[in-house]
């Protein structure tokens, strides 16, 4: 099976049980487990050819020069973790048909367990690390959905949040992290990460991306002082609860350093960070899940310390460091999940997770107890347990491994920490399913249907006979350490057996289980005083810098973001000209040339009136008709001074622009007040016009020495002159390079106008039939109506003008590849000719012979644009490749096509359609505001023709 079909099935699979949901749980539930298994058998089809050394890459190009590509790969670790994440998924599956009442929505919940399992799958199968960080955060919010599945409970949501705010904040570090990882390596391809360990240690950004990685897996797998969140996400469903503590979310990060050992490992900084927070995390975790009543929260704060162990092991960066950690990852999956679910049990029927309420349930469900006590077992390492065997191999590591000073500082914390992890062990089992039987339980108790037990019992079985064969997986544990430790160590020859003879390890591990014993002799007096001790709570801690954040964040937002348009245009434009100015005086510039000859009388002219025109613009903008006016001036200007340096097509197009907008503003201008009112004060004004010369002043100055200096960098525009007709077939490079050299950014510039009209016509639909409705049919206007809206010249005019103006257009987009014109700009042309007709003879004569809407015209627009850029696919050229050739009709000379001219078709339906409807827009708000339109086009009804009467 293909690894996207492996990725994609999960995703694919999560339609399905909201579909399912409504034939019943049983189908609910079997199509859910069916994707899974799907997944399992296509995983464990690959086998064979990972075992032969073969190392399975399936590429499918997105960015390629941004390295964003979809590159997955199959090796003993991703095997490995995809195996855990399906197979203990596919038992989970089982368990919560069972374990959910009828009031969840089982659909839901498979849905959200589908995400989550695809997401995880994703990671652990990425061969580019920007991929991976996009299932990174598909987990983090697909575990949100899971942890916040019962809504109706606070601390499922508190927790929800909490999980997803310190994941999600360790998923942007992680992010700068891998970037500048990538960068060293020269590749996000995590293959050829791995094979540039020394580039990456000696770059000087080595410690930097090492930090901000850690952040990331520290986060995801609750390593100190992120520890706080993995708890109160218990308010999960316990199903959930054994996924995530199991074998997917929190061994995310334990993943990405395992992934990540060959080429990060081996530092001092990669020691200390991640030895020293797994030995914290360890210790810390064992003891607080000691004095935890709520047996999920012993459960979690247990994983919590078993995730630091495997940390520490890791860190160490010794060969044999990670073939524990490979194997303790295993062990743990098996008795944790199996842990998780038995708890899970004893809640489901007994009502109650609270230890000191339950006691002497192995006479009540003795199934459910002899699974839990093998698990629990298996966790404090005793003998025949698969736990034992990782414990004692990590009590072996530790003895050679010198943190911060003494020698014997590791092996005594490693051994505390084993130590409570036996004594919270035995306390889960003495507390809960040994004693006498009570009579106070919140409910009967009793082992439930097989369809409960039976997962939990399978994990069971895997412990025992990991524990007593642990020779059968050992081939296996080495083949992942193999492919953890790359060409960095070899794996070492140390074999996993029940027996290494009687050694310091093995009396370190008999000390820990004895004083376990003493601790839950000894758990009452303990207890009261960790009950009675201050301490830091991390919740308390968490909320407390929340809501600062939150204070902090009010404080700027009521300072910076208070409704004042100044404001932002002030901050913004202090912004730009503070980086601009930072840019020029610590950049290069290019020397300017000498000034050239005076350009003439009429350039000078057309140049002083351009700045009179925007000098006067900043005096008289107060009055908005003026300021149209003057911005028409400018705007007629810099047509010129395109026309003047030789850019036909610029001034074409800006000159439609301004007919068109000077036409669209009146509109608009006719519902705002003349005057704007003077709300700056004095010291304001001077203010504004000093940032805006300082900013005037920079922009003309890199323009200076842009259109002066001497080249930095050889101009882009040879290429274009060269490859224009060779390339786009077309002599008219402005035009080619809008459809074909830079065709995606024309097409997004059609729908973004398109958009804009659209945004127009939902506002004026707001205007006619909202609250304001009312006034603008009570609206008076400012000063009498011309008694001739329609005059008679004007309609006569517009009748003569518009064939020849559509003629002009045609012509104009006809000749726009090869001569100045084009899509855009034979769009204004026609669009002009027919706003015309609108001012000629007003708003309803004009609708009534419009055959089609505008809006329809813009999406006919974009969708030619958008075919014509997938029809290059049909010749295996990249989308908006345009291609040509020439056609011979009879009659006719050979002629050339282009299927750049249907890309103009596009952009010139599209620029028709929103200039009319823009003006269709603001013209339905007049006619409602003043007075119903004539239906005639000079305000005379023919039948009422008074010749016509007095002749009959």
């Amino acid at each position: 099976m293909s690894l996207f079909v492996i990725v994609a099935l999960p995703f694919l699979g999560a339609l399905l049980p909201g579909l399912m949901y409504g034939a019943g749980r049983k189908a609910c539930a079997g199509v859910t487990l069916a994707v899974t298994l799907t997944a399992l058998v296509g995983l464990l089809s690959r086998l064979p050819e990972m075992w032969r050394g073969e190392t399975l890459y399936a590429r499918v190009e997105w960015l390629p020069a941004l390295g964003l590509n979809v590159e997955l790969w199959l090796d003993p670790l991703g095997f490995f973790f995809a195996l855990l994440i399906l197979g203990i998924g596919a038992l989970i599956i089982m368990y919560g048909r069972h374990y959910l009442s009828r009031d969840d929505h089982m659909g839901e919940f498979f849905t959200y367990l589908l995400l989550f399992q695809g997401a995880m799958v994703g990671i652990v199968l990425s061969d580019n690390i920007l991929l991976l960080l996009i299932f990174w955060e598909l987990t983090s919010l697909s575990s949100f959905l899971l942890i916040g599945y019962w809504k109706h409970l606070p601390e499922g949501r508190q927790g929800a949040r909490m999980a997803l705010t310190v994941t999600g904040m360790g998923g942007l570090a992680m992010i700068g992290g891998a970037l500048i990882l990538g960068d060293i390596a020269g590749s996000y391809r995590i293959s050829d990460i791995l094979q540039a360990r020394e580039a990456i240690q000696a770059s000087p950004l080595y410690t930097p991306a090492l930090i901000l990685i850690l952040l990331g897996c520290f986060t995801k797998s609750a390593q100190f002082p992120f520890h706080f969140w993995l708890p109160h996400a218990m308010a999960a469903p316990t199903p959930v609860s054994a996924y995530l503590h199991s074998a997917t979310m929190v061994k995310a990060g334990i993943f990405l350093m395992a992934r990540l050992w060959p080429a990060l490992s081996g530092t001092p900084e990669w020691f200390y960070l991640v030895t020293g927070a797994g030995l914290i995390t360890m210790v810390l975790g064992a003891v607080i899940a000691l004095f935890k009543h709520d047996l999920k929260a012993l459960l979690a704060f247990s994983t919590v310390s078993h995730l630091g162990l495997i940390t520490m092991l890791l860190g160490t960066g010794t060969a044999f460091g990670v073939l524990t950690a490979v194997f303790h990852i295993l062990n743990h999956a098996t008795f944790k999940a199996a842990l998780f679910m038995s708890a899970g049990i004893v809640d489901h029927e007994a009502h109650t997770r609270d230890i000191r309420r339950l006691g002497g349930l192995r006479h009540l469900m003795p199934v459910t107890a002899t699974i839990a006590i093998i698990a629990a077992l298996s966790m404090a390492g005793i003998p025949l347990m698969n736990g034992f065997i990782s414990k004692e191999m990590m009590l072996k590591e530790a003895l050679s491994t010198e943190l911060y000073g003494p020698y014997w500082l590791v092996p005594a914390l490693a051994t505390f920490g084993a130590l409570f992890s036996a004594a919270y062990s035995f306390r889960f089992i003495g507390h809960t399913f040994l004693g006498p039987k009570r009579d106070d339980y919140p409910a009967h108790p009793h082992d439930p249907n097989p369809g409960m037990w039976l997962p939990p019992a399978f994990l069971a079985a895997l412990v025992i006979g990991i524990g007593i064969l642990p020779f059968a997986v050992e081939p296996f544990v080495k083949f992942v350490t193999g492919a953890v430790l790359g060409n960095v160590a070899e794996v070492p020859t140390y074999h996993l057996a029940i027996w290494h003879g009687v050694n310091v390890p093995l009396m370190m591990s008999a000390v820990a289980v004895v004083g376990g014993l003493i601790l839950l002799a000894l758990h009452r007096p303990f207890q009261a005083g960790w009950d009675a001790a201050p301490r830091p709570e991390a919740k308390t801690i968490f909320e407390a810098v929340i809501a600062g954040a939150l204070s902090l964040a009010r404080v700027l937002t009521g300072a910076f973001h208070d409704g004042a348009f100044t404001r932002y245009a002030a901050i913004l434009a202090l912004t730009i000209v503070a980086a601009a100015g930072h840019a020029w005086m610590t950049g290069q510039t290019a020397q300017p040339m000498a000034m050239g000859e005076w350009p003439g009388f009429a350039p000078s002219a057309g140049w002083v009136m351009l700045v009179a025109a925007a000098g006067a613009l900043v005096m008289f903008h107060h009055n908005r008709l003026i300021a149209l006016i003057l911005m028409g001036i400018v705007g007629t200007m810099v047509s010129v001074g395109f026309a003047f340096f030789s850019a036909p097509d610029l001034a074409m197009t800006q000159i439609s622009v301004e007919v068109v907008t000077i036409i669209l503003m009146l509109l608009a201008l006719n519902f705002l007040p003349d005057f704007t009112p003077k709300e700056s004060t004095a010291m304001q004004r001077v203010f504004d016009g000093g940032v805006a010369v300082l900013g005037g002043l920079g922009a003309g100055l890199l323009a200076y020495h842009l259109l002066t200096g001497s080249a930095i960098a050889p101009p882009i525009s040879g290429y274009h002159l060269e490859n224009s007709y060779l390339g786009g077939g077309g002599t008219n490079v402005v035009n080619v390079i809008l459809v074909d050299f830079r065709g995606f950014d024309t097409f997004g510039e059609i729908i973004v106008l398109g958009i804009a009209a659209l945004v127009i016509y939902a506002l004026t639909e707001t205007l006619l039939f909202g609250p304001v409705r009312a006034r603008l049919l009570n609206r008076t206007p400012d000063k009498p109506l011309s008694g001739d809206r329609h005059p008679l010249m004007m309609v006569v005019m517009t009748r003569v003008i518009m064939p020849l103006a559509l003629m002009v257009g045609i012509y104009i987009f006809l000749r726009g590849h090869n001569e100045p014109g084009g899509g855009f700009i034979a769009g204004l042309v026609v669009a002009v000719a027919v706003v015309m007709q609108y001012m000629a003879s007003g708003f309803a004569w004009a609708s009534a012979r419009q055959r089609y809407p505008y809006h329809g015209i813009i999406g006919s627009g974009v969708l030619v644009a958008g075919l014509t850029g997938i029809g290059a696919w049909f010749t295996g050229t990249e989308f908006l490749t345009s291609s040509f050739g020439y056609v011979k009709l009879p009659g006719l000379e050979a002629f050339e096509v282009a299927s750049a001219l249907f890309f103009d078709v596009g952009v010139f339906l599209a620029v028709v359609g929103a200039v009319m409807l823009s003006l269709e827009s603001f013209s339905r708000l007049a006619r409602r505001a003043d007075m119903p339109d004539s239906e005639y086009p000079m305000d005379i009804d023919p039948s009422r023709d008074t010749r016509t009467e007095g002749g009959a």
